[in-house]
């Protein structure tokens, strides 16, 4: 089936997945941090009692809700896509993929959806402290629905706590906990969020910006920007130190992946770390995709030491992966090709002789228990299906990873800088007078967005080909539908999706040129 498989077909599925994904974070990362803002300024309303801070929540209230509601609908239609387009996918590990799923849609959506009614209508109709509650526990239901989606996420780039079972050839769970608490789930869900948080207090200090700007509501604006920018600092700090952790998470579970995002070839020790560079175009017959750089700038040892706390540390490059390196004991590709077809033959063989030969079968069950076995054979499951296929189809896109990566780095410590002199010239009161920063902290609202996507190109492309880290193929996973009819659902999903973003994007627009009600209790 594989064999005969029509590639464009991958290609509209991939394509359709990363549209429907790329449009649901344009949403969803600003109700992570607006929700905790919200709540940050109603608790200062309900301990001060000053109507100011109400007026003020109700505003970026309005702007958080008009973002939630989109969020949701496009987040539906990605969980659909699962079984629509990546049927095989669901099959393999649908028992396992599915349960932070479900618990995201029976607990932490249920959470944030009850009270999220009382949080925009129960003004004046609740007690001031139960009101309070429940914008808390929006913000709280918000992250947690994050965090189930994102451990599952995780567990694609790092399968662990299962059991594959050779009889049903599916994954099975067998430590929730380990699913839940793996290293991958805690940095990646931890990194997400603080990106959202980080994105959702500087469209509060570019909206506020733009008040200061056109000399309006400037009391809300300077106190908005005062407490978004203490929350963005530490949100950014956080973030930093988060990408740090998940940079040697990628490094110990997709080699792959770390050393396209450095555009490293050749495996070294004492590893540079490039803080910028430009890289050439492929060079002729490597048949890898090898590139050289135009020019870079690096700092020498610093890779190693993110992936070893170690500047003298081995870090394998991509030829390395590839050709394997005995020295530092990197397989091969071709000997994990080769253990990866062992155990896809033992599966075929237990498959064929179900009912014919018990004693053998016996035998080939008893192979998927032994975990010497399961690590030396099972573990490379997913290289099988490239045995006779060009090696090159293993690697990434360089630059695609190596940019985004660059990208990403750069402007969250960009952030950083602006959260800084938000809060330095806010306490000061001379915001006013910065009329050149204004225009900057305007700007940094379509950065955030660019950032934050940078973000999640990185993490999907870079895994590439893998839908499964080592275990399953993205061209594997797809369902066998017509090529024509995920074309179809493309461009359908494609001009939906535009007309709900134009008009979200007309809607705050509206709403911030309106600004807060006057009078408003």
């Amino acid at each position: 089936m594989i064999e005969n498989l029509d590639m464009s077909l991958v290609d509209w599925s991939r394509g359709q997945f990363a549209l429907t994904a790329m449009f649901h974070w344009l949403f969803v990362p600003l109700t992570l941090g607006l929700s905790f803002i919200l709540a940050f300024m109603e608790t200062i309303y309900v301990k001060t009692g000053d109507e100011f801070w109400k007026r003020t929540t109700k505003f970026w209230m309005t702007i958080f809700g008009i973002n939630f509601a989109i969020g949701v609908a496009t987040g539906i239609i990605l969980e659909f896509e699962f079984g629509t387009n990546w049927s095989n996918y669901s099959w393999f590990v649908g028992d396992i993929f599915g349960a932070p799923l479900a618990i995201e849609g029976i607990m932490a959506f249920f959470l944030e959806s009850t009270f999220i009614a009382v949080m925009f209508f129960g003004w004046n109709k609740v007690g001031k402290k139960f009101h309070l509650l429940s914008t808390w526990l929006v913000a709280i239901g918000a992250n947690l629905s994050a965090l189930w989606i994102l451990v599952a996420n995780a567990w694609m780039q790092n399968p662990v706590g299962m059991f594959f079972n050779p009889e049903t050839a599916r994954n099975e769970m067998v430590n929730f906990w380990e699913v839940l608490f793996s290293q991958s789930a805690v940095n990646k869900f931890l990194h997400t969020i603080s990106s959202g948080f980080v994105l959702g207090a500087l469209v509060v200090i570019g909206i506020s910006s733009w008040y200061l700007l056109k000399r309006r509501e400037q009391l809300m604006a300077k106190r908005s920007m005062i407490v978004a920018s203490v929350f963005g600092l530490l949100s950014g700090l956080f973030l930093i130190f988060t990408g740090d952790s998940s940079a040697r998470d990628i490094a110990r579970d997709q080699p792959m992946k770390f050393a396209a995002m450095e555009a490293l070839y050749e495996g070294k020790t004492r590893a540079p770390l490039v803080l910028a560079g430009a890289l050439r175009g492929e060079e002729a017959g490597s048949g890898l995709g090898e590139r050289e750089f135009l020019f870079r700038i690096e700092v020498p040892g610093v890779l190693s030491y993110m992936v070893h706390l170690d500047p003298a540390g081995f870090v394998p490059g991509i030829l390395d992966l590839v050709r394997g390196n005995e020295e530092h004991g990197v397989l091969s590709l071709e000997e994990k090709i080769s253990r990866g077809t062992v155990a896809m033959e033992a599966l075929r063989e237990l498959k064929d002789i179900r009912d014919t030969d018990s004693e053998r079968y016996s035998e080939l069950l008893a192979r998927f228990s032994d975990e010497e076995w399961v690590e030396n054979h099972f573990r490379y499951f997913g290289y099988g299906y490239f045995r006779g296929k060009d090696p090159a189809t293993v690697i990434p896109h360089v630059p695609i990873a190596f940019y985004s990566f660059h990208l990403m780095v750069f402007l969250g410590g960009f952030f950083v800088l602006v959260f800084l002199a938000t809060l330095y010239w806010g306490i000061r009161d001379q915001m006013d007078n910065k009329r050149w920063f204004l225009r900057i902290a305007l700007w940094t609202i379509p950065l955030a967005y660019i950032a934050s996507q940078a973000g999640w190109v990185l993490s999907e492309m870079g895994r590439q080909p893998w839908v499964i880290q080592d275990l399953m193929p993205t061209f594997a996973a797809v369902s066998r539908i017509d090529t024509e009819t995920v074309q179809i659902t493309f461009w359908l999903f494609a001009v939906t999706f535009t007309a709900l973003l134009i008009a979200e994007l007309s809607i705050m627009f509206k709403q911030v040129k309106s600004g807060p009600k006057e009078g408003e209790k």
